[in-house]
């Protein structure tokens, strides 16, 4: 069975949503992983996003806790705001708390990518207030690393994830990041290491 690599996002003027679907085309470059594309639930009241100009994207479907335990690998996707993740997807994180605390995660890889309008908007600090996430999870952080990040645009990421403030310069890290997420979390799965956590045999 094909490990699954779940990219969850949230976008609310696409740019986010861009990164994540060349993230996918990284995560399917790698035999024997399936990637699939979730949003978080929106929280703000459509006539606060009409005003906001948020875009409405119907195609991708939304993510449920139940559904989020399934994958065997995640890229978590966000707006930077003030050196942290948006509400509406630490909001949905919040909701997987009883999975984190029945292991239901545990040594499952994620990596994240991020972006911003501006530039110096905390996207770095974005990317590690997010990592405290994964500990309480007991998930395995997957960076991009310093020696991939000297391969791509200087546009299109950091050792943390793929960022982007607008443009397209992200889309070599981007496909790199899916690529190696996805390597990561076929090996996690035919290792067997996710069940024997759960079964306390590690």
């Amino acid at each position: 069975m094909a490990a699954k690599v779940y990219i969850v996002y949230y976008s609310m003027n696409d740019h986010v949503e861009t990164i994540a679907k060349e993230i996918l085309n990284g995560v399917n470059s790698v035999e024997g992983v399936e990637g699939k594309l979730w949003k978080v639930p929106e929280t703000l009241p459509d006539e606060e996003l009409d005003s906001l100009g948020a875009a409405r994207n119907c195609c991708v479907p939304i993510i449920t806790p139940t559904d989020f335990i399934e994958a065997d690998g995640f890229i978590f996707g966000f707006p930077a705001r003030l050196g942290t993740m948006a509400s509406q997807f630490k909001g949905f994180l919040e909701t997987t708390e009883s999975s984190g605390k029945k292991g239901h995660l545990a040594g499952k890889p994620a990596s994240f990518f991020y972006s911003s309008d501006t530039p110096g908007i905390g996207q770095e600090t974005s990317a590690l207030t997010a990592v405290t996430l994964l500990a309480h999870h007991g998930m395995v952080f997957v960076p991009i690393g310093c020696a991939l990040t000297a391969e791509v645009e200087v546009n299109g990421g950091s050792p943390y994830g793929t960022t982007a403030y607008t443009g397209d310069g992200f889309k070599q890290s981007a496909f790199h990041q899916g690529k190696r997420t996805a390597k990561i979390a076929k090996q996690l799965k035919e290792s067997g290491i996710h069940k024997k956590l759960l079964e306390n045999d590690w």
